[in-house]
């Protein structure tokens, strides 16, 4: 597993970043081939954030902690991503089986766009490839990413739907019709 450790607001010493590429490098044993794991330490006030994004097989596996240590920060990502993987094992491993193995290399670039006064702005915008998938694939990947709502390219529709998480736990899916 290729580990690729950076920082924002911290220096990236020696020791910490060899603790990093060891400790994300372990989780490397669920997936055949070369995969490619991009750690990014941050820190902000007393705040040490680590987060992690592995792309496999066009989905995202993504932990994100914090704490007031770097190398405690660096462990819980860890665990966080070995609980997800434990998870979601057969439903991977079945998608994994459906396509050929692929890794994306980039998921999206950030822009920032200033207006002036008050106003409500667009801060970021973010670029992914959409990856035919179904429902469940979806769902597994939006739980995945831990986001609220996933975009996806429905493969039984060939459309571009949403599915998001509702406040009473189940799911919901938008589709798009023409008026």
């Amino acid at each position: 597993m290729k580990v690729i450790v950076s920082g924002k607001n911290v220096t990236v010493t020696n020791p910490l970043k060899e603790y990093a590429e060891k400790k994300v490098g372990k989780i490397g044993r669920f997936f055949e081939g070369d995969v490619e794991a991009q750690v990014t330490l941050n820190v902000e006030k007393d705040r040490h954030i680590v987060e992690v994004t592995i792309p496999v097989n066009g989905m995202i596996l993504r932990g994100e902690t914090e704490t007031h240590d770097m190398y405690s920060s660096i462990d819980m990502v860890v665990d966080k991503l070995e609980k997800q993987i434990e998870k979601y094992k057969t439903k991977i491993a079945r998608s994994l089986r459906k396509t050929p193995l692929k890794f994306d290399g980039g998921n999206g670039e950030s822009i920032n766009i200033v207006k002036t006064e008050n106003e409500p702005k667009v801060v970021r915008v973010k670029r992914f490839a959409i990856k035919p998938m179904d429902l469940e694939e979806a769902v597994m990947q939006m739980d995945l990413l831990g986001h609220d709502f996933f975009v996806f390219s429905n493969s039984d529709t060939n459309e571009v739907n949403v599915v998001y998480k509702r406040k009473d736990g189940n799911y919901g899916l938008i589709e798009p019709e023409l008026s």
